[in-house]
């Protein structure tokens, strides 16, 4: 979890938006779309282009720098620009707070428990945003679905929202269809626009993904924690793996190096002129 469009014809986007207004205001109709049992299906994405399939792919959250021969898929942060002429995936930190944007949310939409402490990642210490309720998933949503429209704005084909998994370390002040709620604004936001969503990790969820409205997934270490596989049947391979170590990428290879988009990384995603710089394929 390190730091941060091909061009539609008019009426494809049109159509596009119109489906996804009218799953949007099916999810308002039951609270906020939070409604994660039976069959219920998620937001549309009648319209978006999801990720091809087994693809060259390049991780540069961490910073942006040209890509390597054979990329055909890039993921950035969403204060960079996409890289022209490929398939580009604008990375949004929607489920937990930055540390240098911490002030910038209200107050009573970060986590606490019940001491009053905020909750925090330790790992990169950062705060959870709360999701606990319809209201509150409604003003964070609307906080986050800005930035996906600048990434849209921006060219980007699709939006990768991280940390999807925040719950698993909220204590248990938050569960597992608050996420899913959450989520489901996120999806309808994205396709409204034009714009594919992926899960992020949570392999937990990923039965889940119809209902969320997801149209793929990037992950982290599926290699490394025999994930790929789980990840790649509910996503019907539509699947670019992140790995950090050398073992996680053979493994990742090894099982699925002909069906997935995947790709060796520095832990901190760093660019090409950094020592710690570390990018391969196989």
């Amino acid at each position: 979890m390190p730091a941060e469009r091909a061009s539609r014809v008019e009426f494809v986007r049109a159509a596009a938006a119109l489906v996804a207004l009218v799953a949007l205001a099916s999810c308002t109709s039951a609270g906020d779309g939070g409604d994660t049992g039976g069959g219920t299906a998620g937001p549309s994405a009648a319209g978006v282009r999801p990720p091809p399939v087994h693809a060259g792919f390049d991780y540069q959250i961490g910073g942006a720098y040209p890509p390597p021969s054979g990329v055909r898929i890039v993921a950035r942060d969403r204060g960079a620009d996409p890289a022209r002429g490929l398939y580009n995936i604008c990375y949004v930190n929607a489920f937990q707070a930055q540390p240098e944007e911490r002030d910038d949310w209200a107050d009573d939409l970060l986590l606490r428990d019940g001491e009053g402490k905020l909750v925090i990642d330790a790992d990169w210490d950062e705060p959870l945003l709360d999701i606990g309720t319809p209201a509150k998933r409604k003003r964070i949503a609307a906080r986050v679905n800005q930035w996906t429209g600048d990434c849209a704005d921006k060219g980007y084909d699709a939006v990768e929202p991280d940390n999807y998994d925040s719950y698993t370390r909220s204590r248990g002040l938050l569960s597992a269809d608050d996420a899913v709620s959450f989520i489901r604004l996120l999806s309808a936001d994205a396709h409204e626009r034009g714009l594919a969503i992926a899960q992020k990790n949570t392999v937990e969820l990923a039965d889940r993904r119809s209902r969320a409205g997801l149209d793929f997934a990037v992950v982290e270490e599926c290699g490394a924690y025999d994930e790929c596989g789980a990840y790649a049947e509910a996503f019907d391979d539509r699947v670019v793996v992140v790995e950090y170590t050398d073992n996680g990428l053979r493994k990742a290879l090894s099982g699925y190096g002909d069906r997935l988009s995947i790709v060796r990384r520095d832990v901190l995603v760093s660019t090409p002129d950094s020592p710690d710089y570390v990018r391969r394929t196989r």
